[in-house]
């Protein structure tokens, strides 16, 4: 039977944002967010279900209906931090990033293990998917605001973009919430 181990880390919900429909993933900050099983209700990345993308085509053709485990994208505000430094900026707003949920307190952010929970002071509980390698569509928006920053995104990021998420139980979350952490007890995959 799998087994939740609560840590002792706990992460302080320091930004939220939610990405409108269209091309752009550029996402508009948020007081709170209401999660549902779907995700953000209207939110670009809202649905049970989503089509298979380019990261998918080892598995399946682009375009297949599969399970949403991409409705929230999370990121570390020390990771974000350490990766606008290296692009030669003081600071990098999350919205060019496409950020759900930016949180502050948990170390090695990007690279918790999947599976693992973020519950906050309601019950409101997400799934870690997996690391989101960082991609050019950030770097896009960076460049249109700041000309001659984009293109360095994506190495800069390498390691530090954060996770994907879906919601695992509805709730609300709030800037300021606290999220504590559950990893899966398990030991590390050794073949």
């Amino acid at each position: 039977m799998p087994v939740l181990r609560k840590t002792e880390f706990t992460a302080e919900v320091v930004w939220l944002g939610q990405v409108p429909t269209g091309a752009s993933i550029r996402a508009e900050a948020a007081a709170s967010l209401s999660l549902g099983f779907a995700g953000v209700a209207g939110e670009r990345h809202e649905g049970e279900n989503r089509a298979s993308c380019v990261r998918m085509t080892n598995i399946y053709p682009k375009g297949t209906e599969i399970r949403n485990v991409r409705q929230l994208s999370v990121l570390s505000q020390e990771e974000m931090q350490e990766t606008a430094v290296e692009m030669g900026l003081d600071t990098l707003n999350p919205s060019y990033l496409g950020v759900s949920i930016l949180l502050k307190g948990i170390p090695d952010f990007t690279h918790v293990p999947p599976s693992s929970r973020l519950q906050g002071p309601d019950g409101v509980t997400i799934t870690i998917d997996m690391e989101n390698r960082p991609c050019v569509i950030p770097g896009r928006e960076v460049e249109a605001d700041l000309p001659g920053h984009g293109a360095a995104f994506k190495p800069a990021a390498q390691g530090r973009r954060g996770v994907t998420a879906w919601v695992e139980r509805p709730g609300v979350l709030s800037l300021g919430d606290s999220l504590t952490l559950f990893v899966p007890d398990q030991r590390a995959w050794a073949p």
